[in-house]
């Protein structure tokens, strides 16, 4: 007990700091649990501002609905990915230069682009009456009555707010463009310059040494070499984004030809089934690998001759196959011919499904068909107001005259069949269609085919065999022998150079996206942690390279450049050889016949376009050409297929400019749309813009 008594002072400081430790511990987790959370979801940051992949996603969607295609194509998804990160970057950078400059737009220059002398080009397109090409007064006031008497949560009231809004960013922006390029002035002599450059020729002989001239393998390249051509050429090798390189084994799973007999086999079993079906259409989407609704079509417009040639014109029920066509094995049936318009032309009004699906998209459909069969709105007013289709939309839903094959076959079903004058309503993927249909030409014979394919696809017994094969490489790789295993297999090693991070394919490698985003994890050296699959084929990687962002050391760029430099060395020893053959020489016929080479005369060269016929582009010999004097020999000139000595014969001068004013405007108009660009891109380096995309997408 004494000594409990002694040291209970001691014992309750412990405890209580060992708690208090705890506690500490325990929200400092928490915390860093946000923070690691925080990070986890930062897809990019411009400047200090943090992108996060949320924002990224929600405008993704956006961008996709607003394409109106459901399925994307990788190629399509990386564009619309990339167009919505730039549109996030710009917005931030254009935001904070913004406020330095202290640039705003008063509530008056708002109200001026609605209803001012000189309207956003958009309030024309919306409220424009055709005839006259101006705003229509009273159509616009009764529009911002309405908005104003709407109900705050009204879906029209707030499209319209968006877009008062948007209009003050956008004119932001052009008050912004306008102060960075009204500094831009192009005078006289730029002008005379071009002009010059592009008209003046240049006559002249020259003698040539090709780097070809010497055999590889007799040019040992030294550290010095390399490192000498590095420092004098650093400033091309800037790296705009990380890269990543990676060799690699790939083991083929593509269907074998037992495969593509059993699929031919399976789809021989379908045809008597077709011959005999009732519903076509859902014979097709019950069995076929692309459901495509049936439609009417022309000869010709099919993309399959072999049905035109053999089934067109049979009868009704006529049957066809199994043939090969795009990979696929196919049947076809002549459902029905007819004979009706080859074009028509319509406009349309598209409401997207939302919240409501397609049921509270049609009940607005019908809503808006009212009203347009009341007399009360204009089609063409209720399409800029209400088409999710803009591009219509703002030429009053007018699509103009389309054949058959340019629209989804539900809208072109409607448009081909009904009659003019019709205003009508279809479904399809994009959503609900009121169409009116304006007029139609033509009249051919159409048929209707029901097609059944199954593709040519690799079966699990092969897709198996490789993967196997690709699994017991794997398992054999260390860090340090991969060559020597592949050497030691017999198998082929490729690489993939220079990666970009959000690569969704490759040469010679389809949907490697996987792969890729590997590689951008992976350390140098590395082994792919899995059989990876690209396609058909299953791969097995090794990374080998990684090029940061900014300049690149000469160790990254050595195997680039190998080839430069041993022609930067050859140089030297052809200037050598040309150089002893000019000594003494009293013309170009002499250099030629002491280098034994022979004397090339070239006519009319501009310096605009510095090509020598036979070698080219040379812009370091035409340069020193038009710098030169006639009837002078040069000395040799280092170009990028050999070395040069050449002799000026004359200059032809440029006639004389018929309209000066007319080439300042052209070359002023050129430096505008350039700078543009130009003046984003230095405001990003600016911003310090990092992407971490590649983790995400």
């Amino acid at each position: 007990m004494n000594f409990l008594r002694e040291r209970m002072g001691k014992i309750l400081v412990i405890v209580i700091g060992g708690a208090l430790l705890l506690f500490i511990i325990s929200f400092a987790s928490q915390i860093g649990s946000s923070f690691l959370k925080g990070d986890q979801n930062k897809i990019g940051e411009v400047d200090g501002e943090k992108l996060t992949y949320q924002d990224f996603q929600k405008q993704f969607d956006q961008a996709k609905q607003q394409s109106g295609q459901q399925a994307l194509s990788g190629q399509f998804t990386s564009y619309l990915q990339d167009m919505v990160w730039n549109q996030q970057v710009s917005q931030i950078i254009l935001n904070k230069e913004i406020d330095k400059l202290g640039l705003v737009v008063s509530p008056d220059e708002t109200a001026a682009l609605v209803n001012g002398n000189e309207p956003d080009q958009q309030i024309v397109q919306y409220f424009g009456d055709p005839k006259t090409g101006k705003v229509d007064k009273a159509k616009l006031s009764n529009f911002e009555q309405n908005m104003k008497n709407a109900k705050a949560d009204d879906p029209t009231r707030l499209q319209w707010e968006s877009f008062l809004q948007q209009l003050t960013k956008n004119r932001l922006a052009q008050k912004f463009i306008s102060l960075s390029t009204t500094g831009l002035y192009v005078n006289s002599l730029d002008a005379q310059d071009d002009y010059t450059n592009r008209n003046k020729l240049a006559n002249f002989k020259y003698v040539s040494l090709d780097y070809a001239s010497i055999p590889d393998n007799k040019v040992t390249l030294s550290d010095d070499d390399y490192q000498s051509y590095y420092d004098e050429h650093k400033s091309q090798f800037k790296n705009k984004d990380e890269t990543r390189t990676f060799d690699y084994v790939a083991f083929n799973a593509a269907p074998s030809k037992d495969d593509s007999a059993a699929i031919k086999a399976d789809i021989e079993k379908l045809l008597p089934q077709l011959k005999a079906s009732t519903n076509d259409s859902l014979f097709v989407q019950v069995n076929a690998e692309t459901k495509t609704a049936l439609s009417f079509k022309k000869k010709g417009q099919t993309g399959d001759a072999k049905l035109d040639s053999v089934l067109f014109d049979q009868a009704k029920g006529s049957v066809y196959g199994p043939y090969l066509a795009g990979g696929s094995y196919k049947i076809a049936k002549l459902v029905d011919t007819k004979t009706g318009p080859d074009s028509v032309k319509a406009r349309h009004i598209l409401i997207q499904t939302g919240a409501g699906g397609i049921a509270a998209a049609q009940t607005k459909a019908d809503s808006i068909k009212k009203v347009i069969e009341s007399g009360k709105t204009s089609f063409a007013d209720l399409a800029r107001l209400y088409s999710a289709d803009k591009g219509s939309g703002e030429k009053g839903g007018e699509l103009g005259f389309f054949g058959r094959g340019m629209m989804v076959p539900p809208f072109e079903e409607a448009a081909f069949t009904g009659r003019k004058g019709l205003l009508t309503t279809v479904v399809s993927q994009y959503g609900v269609h009121i169409i009116e249909i304006e007029d139609q030409k033509g009249s051919s014979k159409v048929a209707e085919y029901a097609i059944v394919d199954k593709p040519i696809v690799p079966s699990s017994k092969t897709q198996t065999v490789a993967y196997s094969k690709a699994q017991a490489f794997l398992g054999k790789l260390t860090k340090d022998n991969f060559d020597a295993e592949v050497k030691s297999e017999g198998f082929t090693k490729k690489t993939a150079t220079d990666v970009q991070p959000l690569a969704a394919s490759l040469p010679g490698l389809d949907n490697a996206r996987e792969l890729v985003r590997w590689a951008f994890k992976a350390d140098k050296g590395d082994l792919g942690d899995q059989v990876f699959e690209a396609g058909n084929q299953y791969i097995v990687p090794v990374l080998t390279l990684i090029k940061p962002k900014g300049t690149l050391p000469l160790d990254a760029v050595k195997k680039q450049i190998e080839a430069a430099v041993r022609n930067h060395v050859k140089a030297k020893e052809l200037i050598a050889k040309l150089q002893a053959a000019a000594s003494g020489a009293g013309n170009i016929d002499q250099v030629a016949q002491k280098a034994g080479s022979k004397v090339v005369p070239v006519q009319n060269i501009v310096f605009s376009n510095p090509v020598i016929p036979g070698a080219a582009l040379e812009y370091k010999v035409v340069g020193a050409i038009f710098g030169s004097k006639p009837n002078k020999l040069s000395a040799p000139v280092e170009g990028d297929h050999g070395v040069y000595v050449f002799e000026l014969d004359n200059f032809i001068n440029a006639p004389s400019q018929n309209n000066a004013v007319r080439e300042r405007t052209q070359i002023a108009q050129a430096l505008f749309q350039r700078s543009q660009g130009a003046i984003f891109e230095a405001m990003k380096d600016k911003a310090n813009v990092k992407d971490y995309r590649a983790k995400f997408l």
